[in-house]
């Protein structure tokens, strides 16, 4: 069985943290509109298939 040494666990974190390439701010900004404008296309996108479906569905059953 392994032997636990948190200095090492820390050391060990440190080396793989030095290892990650951070996002600029502008890259996060950017990568973050594009998000928030991509949930709002498929939020617009499901909103007008709901309603289309709840159209055909009252047409169907004679409910509408």
């Amino acid at each position: 069985m392994a032997k636990l040494d948190p200095a090492q666990f820390v050391r060990e974190v440190r080396q793989e943290v030095a290892k990650v390439t951070w996002p600029t701010r502008k890259e996060t900004l950017i990568t973050t509109g594009l998000v928030l404008a991509m949930s709002a296309l498929a939020a617009i996108f499901f909103l007008i298939v709901d309603k289309l479906l709840q159209l055909a569905s009252g047409f169907i059953f004679a409910i509408g």
